[in-house]
């Protein structure tokens, strides 16, 4: 039976007007002429250093007149701010929406008609995301067991898990959970991001872990004997997320305030081949 949960950590913005895609397609990591009715897009945007600033995911309006970003719902002013400075004459609106976003996973869900729905774009274990006008009144689930199965997955949550100005989107994993689109054309930061590509850059990655013992506050290092190897981002009781060196990714001997911590390599995950 599906599972379903209302995040109240999100927010939906709404792009409408003629030049939509195009307008959003030279500012983001993906390829905005993907979205459709029943396929949302997850995307990134970037700094023009190529550093992660904010990612969302994109859906179709039903009725085909707008684009709908579901975002952290601590960005969505800075995502409406940023975004309305490249507007230029392009015939682009932005501006904030009362939808709530929803998560379902398990089995026999049946996505709700009239509304954005889609699969989620990064892994099909993920299951569905999808937008009502108010939360729906009978969950199944909560945000807290949709962030078990994130973190059980290995799914970055960009405000906890990247820096902003900082992160790469390949240390991130954009590139293997389908946020990058390498055959469209120009947007802001793609300079960098296909540089870190084929020049193999990447020295370090965003992967699950876990410990025996409560994991400790982001920014924890993270140790290999003495050395410092990695730091802590997110986590939620004895699972997170942590930014560990490619070199230490199978090591067995791990800590973190002073108790063993195991990294746990999702098998969708692969190491660049300049990196091995």
């Amino acid at each position: 039976m599906a599972r379903i949960a209302h995040l109240p950590d999100r927010a939906v913005l709404s792009i409408s007007g003629a030049d939509r895609v195009s307008f959003l397609q030279g500012l983001v990591s993906n390829d905005m002429t993907a979205v459709a009715p029943g396929h949302a897009v997850w995307t990134a945007f970037l700094s023009a250093q190529g550093k992660w600033l904010a990612d969302f995911f994109v859906f179709a309006d039903p009725e085909g007149v707008r684009l709908l970003v579901d975002c952290d719902a601590t960005q969505a002013a800075m995502l409406r701010q940023r975004l309305s400075r490249y507007r230029l004459r392009a015939d682009v609106e932005i501006s904030e929406t009362g939808y709530a976003v929803h998560a379902a996973w398990g089995e026999d869900f049946t996505a709700p008609e009239g509304y954005p729905a889609a699969p989620d774009p990064r892994l099909p274990q993920a299951g569905w995301r999808f937008l009502l006008g108010h939360p729906v009144a009978s969950p199944s689930a909560d945000d807290v067991d949709y962030d078990h199965l994130r973190l059980s997955l290995g799914l970055p949550d960009g405000v906890r898990d990247c820096e902003s100005g900082k992160t790469l989107l390949l240390e991130a994993n954009f590139d293997q959970l389908n946020g990058i689109s390498w055959t469209k054309g120009c947007y802001m930061g793609q300079e960098l991001t296909a540089r870190t590509r084929y020049r193999g850059l990447v020295r370090r990655h965003l992967l699950p872990v876990t410990s025996h013992h409560e994991l400790p506050a982001p920014g924890t290092p993270i140790l290999s004997g003495t050395t410092a190897v990695g730091e802590m981002r997110s986590s939620r009781d004895k699972v997170g997320m942590a930014m560990i060196r490619n070199e230490h990714i199978n090591d067995t001997e791990l800590s973190i305030g002073g108790h063993a911590l195991h990294v746990h390599v999702p098998q969708w995950f692969a190491l660049p081949a300049k990196a091995e």
